[in-house]
């Protein structure tokens, strides 16, 4: 990659691109909504709350009057509402630029999604596979487009149980379920990126990880409520691995995006390494024919 020290200044104008990001409502959604929208793409905010949505777009507008913003209802842990939304955004747009996966639920009480999946796996993994792969056509109508997972240091703890995906015959521990989603989310973009490289003028499958940075996602966590303040690093910093990897043109199938800092926890976004149980490949494929059978969604 070109520099270590890559910021905003980095993200060359955007004018005429069209870029959706899941979950854009608040923390890293929310930063990456108002840069890109800075930059003069067409920000599609994807979003279960539009009333949250249409302040914070009020909010960036009065910042960045010519700002170009939509809003559309979505909810990742219906399969129906990801279904609605694709449809309503292929009605509009002829293509889309760059998909930025990035909502998601973080170590929350044992719950399920409307189709049956356990919520972190269902909202970070099950609706974003689905929500890729019914975008996925207009995606391969831009130039060079880019999709992006949202993964995290959490990932590490990551081992996923596939006979047991939804936490029905074990005792839940939602850690544990958290990691596993963000090990799946790696498993979706180093499968798609490998799917793709087959094609030509393909888009580009890439990951990101925001390290330690203080957002709303953790407010489950006494854990992150307590030690935040300390070692945390604001959400203007966290944002930019995921922005590098849906912009940086040097960006390669399956690169996966972090800070440079001490375990990553901190710094400028580089090329990280993730564990070598993420790159599995069998589990990543067992997980991609799951995911097509639990979604009924096939790229």
């Amino acid at each position: 990659m070109s520099t270590s020290n890559w910021n905003t200044n980095d993200i060359p104008d955007q004018k005429g691109k069209v870029v959706i990001i899941t979950g854009a409502t608040s923390g890293l959604g929310k930063e990456a909504s108002k840069i890109l929208a800075q930059k003069n793409a067409t920000v599609i905010m994807a979003v279960r709350n539009v009333q949250k949505a249409e302040a914070v777009a009020s909010e960036i507008r009065k910042e960045y009057p010519e700002a170009k913003i939509e809003i559309n209802a979505l909810d990742l842990g219906s399969l129906s509402s990801v279904r609605t939304f694709s449809k309503e955004i292929s009605e509009v747009h002829d293509h889309i630029d760059i998909l930025i996966n990035n909502a998601g639920v973080m170590m929350c009480p044992y719950s399920k999604t409307e189709d049956g999946f356990e919520i972190q796996m269902g909202t970070n993994h099950l609706g974003h596979f689905a929500l890729t792969g019914l975008l996925m056509p207009l995606i391969k109508k831009a130039e060079r487009g880019r999709i992006v997972a949202t993964s995290s240091i959490g990932h590490r703890s990551g081992n996923i149980d596939f006979s047991d995906i939804n936490w029905e015959s074990r005792k839940y521990k939602t850690t544990q379920a958290y990691g596993d989603s963000k090990m799946a989310n790696l498993y979706f973009a180093y499968e798609l990126g490998r799917k793709l490289s087959k094609e030509d003028n393909a888009p580009i499958a890439t990951a990101a990880h925001p390290g330690w940075t203080s957002t709303d996602l953790q407010r489950h966590s006494l854990f992150f409520r307590v030690l935040n303040p300390v070692f945390s690093q604001k959400v203007a910093r966290g944002v930019l691995p995921t922005l590098r990897a849906a912009i940086d043109p040097e960006a390669k199938q399956g690169d996966y995006f972090g800070p440079k800092g001490f375990q990553e926890m901190k710094g400028n976004p580089i090329v990280v390494g993730s564990n070598d149980l993420s790159h599995n490949v069998e589990n990543a494929k067992n997980l991609w024919s799951m995911s097509e059978e639990l979604t009924g969604v096939h790229f």
